[in-house]
């Protein structure tokens, strides 16, 4: 697999696998340490992209002649945005919010040029998840693939739960593909 002429800013071992599922190799990962913090009455699709493009102006900044690709991701359940759970009580209080109903996932992803032009595309898909009885929560919850993700791992054991998935799997697993290799493409980054 080649290199491309792309620095990810993001450590993200999904967002990793998913480019290299579609052959594009970053040629540098350089996760963005910024505040990710809502703004007092930010919504859902606004914060989303504007983390995104933070953290992909923060990269571009320490590397003014690269290409720099940075992506962010949300469950959202109303207009509530489900941050990563640092306790089990937290995921369990998530896994109640979304069981029987249907959520949002937000995905946006964000390319700086070389050049310094900003390219951007937002993807939202629809998910509907079965009613999770106490002993299915309690089951996630002790495998664990629930932390340092936001809510859930899609493509992990909650995959058998979800009853309908509308937009992109990729986008939801953490970097919508097709948006993301329009972008690329769309610089010549092939």
């Amino acid at each position: 697999m080649a290199v491309k002429d792309f620095i990810l800013a993001s450590a993200s071992p999904q967002r990793i696998a998913l480019l290299r599922q579609v052959e594009y190799e970053p040629k540098k990962i350089e996760p963005a340490d910024i505040d990710e913090k809502c703004l007092p009455h930010e919504k859902p699709l606004p914060y989303v992209r504007r983390m995104a493009l933070n953290k992909a102006r923060k990269v571009a900044q320490k590397n003014p002649d690269e290409n720099v690709l940075a992506c962010d991701t949300v469950v959202v359940s109303g207009l509530h945005i489900l941050h990563k759970s640092q306790t089990a009580d937290e995921q369990r209080k998530i896994m109640r919010m979304l069981s029987g109903k249907s959520h949002k996932v937000i995905s946006s992803v964000c390319l700086i040029t070389k050049s310094g032009k900003v390219r951007q595309r937002t993807v939202t898909t629809r998910i509907a998840m079965k009613v999770l009885s106490q002993e299915e929560i309690e089951e996630y919850i002790n495998c664990g693939e629930w932390r340092g993700v936001c809510g859930y791992k899609i493509e992990g054991r909650l995959a058998g739960y979800v009853t309908r998935l509308v937009g992109s799997y990729s986008g939801v697993v953490g970097l919508p593909l097709y948006e993301t290799l329009n972008l690329l493409k769309g610089e010549n980054i092939r």
